[in-house]
């Protein structure tokens, strides 16, 4: 057992909700999940539940010591040992959905890039909702967004409820192929073109995972 391995066991033991799998990615999700850092400039690239770093470092490469690499990891334990790991990334121990205030913090109105390796299926539908939120609010007309679900949970409600709010949060949502080489096999949502959204409402259930909102082109439930 790997040494990322080991810690991502002991946090889901700990948690295992929040920290949503039992192993760290694959180098063959990671490459798909990275694609759209760019690969020029200085661009401002956010990734969200970085956990034990598996997307990290390759970002970090794919960077090569451009533009700015922002991470928000809401575990303490994961978020210091990846500060101590990657020491050009700056690293918050806070909410993904604070986003556009960690972003302002450090100087960045927006982010180019956002990756997002956050256990969706585990969040409650109140949570998938404003972290989705505070993702589109940080992107710009050309921003992209990219994260992934695993195959064998695609079909549960949970799941069904995040495709349904990235349709309504982004015009494009594309999903990636299936990567075998993951444990479990997973699949990337590939998003681009933020919705221009303007919240009418947001109508929660007692789980609190519904919402109402309107886009510029017409109303979306999520």
């Amino acid at each position: 057992m790997t040494s990322d391995t080991g810690v991502m066991l002991h946090e889901f033991l700990r948690s295992p909700m929040q920290v949503g799998a039992v192993a760290p990615s694959s180098r063959r999700l990671a490459a798909a999940v990275t694609a759209p850092v760019p690969e020029a400039g200085d661009p401002v690239v956010v990734e969200l539940g970085p956990r034990t770093g598996a997307f990290t470092g390759l970002i970090q490469e794919l960077l090569g010591g451009r533009g700015h690499h922002v991470a928000v990891e809401i575990n303490p334990r994961l978020a210091e040992s990846l500060g101590r790991r990657f020491p050009r990334v700056e690293v918050f121990n806070a909410k993904a959905a604070q986003l556009p205030r960690l972003l302002a913090a450090c100087g960045h109105g927006t982010a180019d890039v956002v990756i997002s390796g956050l256990p969706w299926v585990s969040l409650p539908g109140r949570v998938q909702h404003e972290t989705l939120c505070a993702v589109r609010d940080v992107l710009p007309v050309d921003g992209a967004f990219t994260t992934f679900g695993y195959v064998h949970t695609m079909r549960l409600a949970p799941a069904r409820r995040f495709r349904r709010m990235l349709g309504v949060n982004f015009e494009e949502v594309v999903a990636g192929r299936t990567v075998w080489g993951n444990l479990p096999p997973a699949f990337v949502y590939h998003s681009r073109r933020p919705r221009d959204i303007k919240p009418i409402g947001r109508l929660y259930g007692p789980g609190g995972d519904g919402c109402k909102c309107a886009t510029t082109a017409g109303a979306g439930r999520c």
